[in-house]
């Protein structure tokens, strides 16, 4: 991870410094800010290089850009770039559209061609996620694509919630990601926003099967892992949540070399055996750690512990803190 900020730098140098770093990171472009937020102006940026994908995710006072034609031919990248916002809200403009987007909703501009986008001032501070990847990495059509830039993608609802979801629990827990995660990850938020962007176009078909099987999968995984604390989580309600057939569900899962049930077995463990580890759960009762993460028969989850790892939850507890569990 790289991090650039203005902190430290004196007020007066900060916005320069700020579209000095901005066009760097991403493509050329004018920037202007209000003249009552210029001299309070305060940015910062944690940026990743996921393989094919850059991940940023920014907190800054509001500002507005102009990606212009005379920058677009000093400068021409063949970039997409797409914008989440965390906090905050904006307007953006590309290819004769103008749309408005809030927390959640995603919105897509081509560097290649003329674009503004605003951070409103309703908020004194904004924060946004925004990925950048090459125009040749998705698989749509260009005239498509073209009917996608500065659309508002809503991020409450749909495939795009599922999209949405996905990146912002990427970003916010990309550190926990080695750098072997990288290639499989930059694919997997790749395929999902395709399948958001396909959805957007209603044109499912144009997007090849085997990216859509990918995508639907990054978003059942996302679904699934927001959902491990249900104890009625199953095959059959993750089939129904994504309007899918039961068989459709198992042959993705097969095609991983894994099984529904299994695989939300093998996530639940995998969180108790977190919390067992953690000194700041230490108090808390191995059942209650278990019913946290779905498991709501301690006998059942004494013993799929043990068949994992070897040692019952008391066993391991015992073992990570010399002492035994509460």
């Amino acid at each position: 991870m790289r991090t650039v900020s203005t902190d430290g730098l004196p007020a007066s140098e900060r916005f320069g410094f700020w579209h000095e770093v901005s066009s760097r990171t991403w493509v050329p472009y004018e920037l202007s800010c209000e003249p009552n937020l210029e001299m309070s102006f305060q940015a910062r940026m944690d940026i990743w290089d996921l393989g094919s994908i850059q991940v940023a995710l920014m907190t800054t006072t509001p500002y507005v850009i102009h990606r212009t034609p005379k920058l677009i031919r000093q400068d021409d990248p063949g970039l997409c770039k797409l914008g989440s916002a965390v906090d905050g809200a904006g307007n953006a403009t590309q290819n004769g559209r103008e749309t408005a987007f809030g927390v959640g909703d995603m919105v897509l501009y081509d560097t290649s061609r003329p674009y503004s986008a605003a951070l409103s001032t309703d908020s004194p501070v904004a924060r946004l996620l925004v990925l950048r990847f090459a125009r040749a990495l998705l698989p749509l059509p260009a005239r498509d694509l073209d009917r996608l830039t500065a659309v508002r993608i809503p991020g409450a609802q749909g495939v795009g919630a599922l999209a949405s979801t996905f990146l912002l629990r990427l970003a916010r827990h990309i550190d926990e990601y080695s750098p072997a995660d990288s290639a499989r990850l930059s694919a997997l938020a790749l395929e999902t926003l395709t399948a958001a962007l396909a959805h957007e176009l209603e044109v499912g078909d144009a997007v090849p099967l085997h990216n859509r099987h990918r995508a639907l999968l990054a978003q059942i995984h996302t679904f699934v892992q927001q959902n491990l604390g249900d104890p009625e989580l199953s095959p059959a309600s993750i089939a129904a949540a994504h309007h899918i057939s039961l068989r459709l569900l198992h042959k993705l899962f097969h095609e991983q070399g894994r099984t529904v049930a299994g695989w939300i077995r093998e996530c639940r463990l995998e969180h108790c055996r977190r919390d067992l580890a953690e000194p700041l759960l230490a108090t808390r009762r191995i059942s209650e750690i278990a019913a946290r993460w779905g498991f709501s028969r301690p006998q059942h989850f004494t013993q799929a512990f043990r068949n994992a790892y070897g040692l019952s939850p008391r066993q391991y507890r015992k073992e990570q803190y010399g002492r035994a569990g509460k």
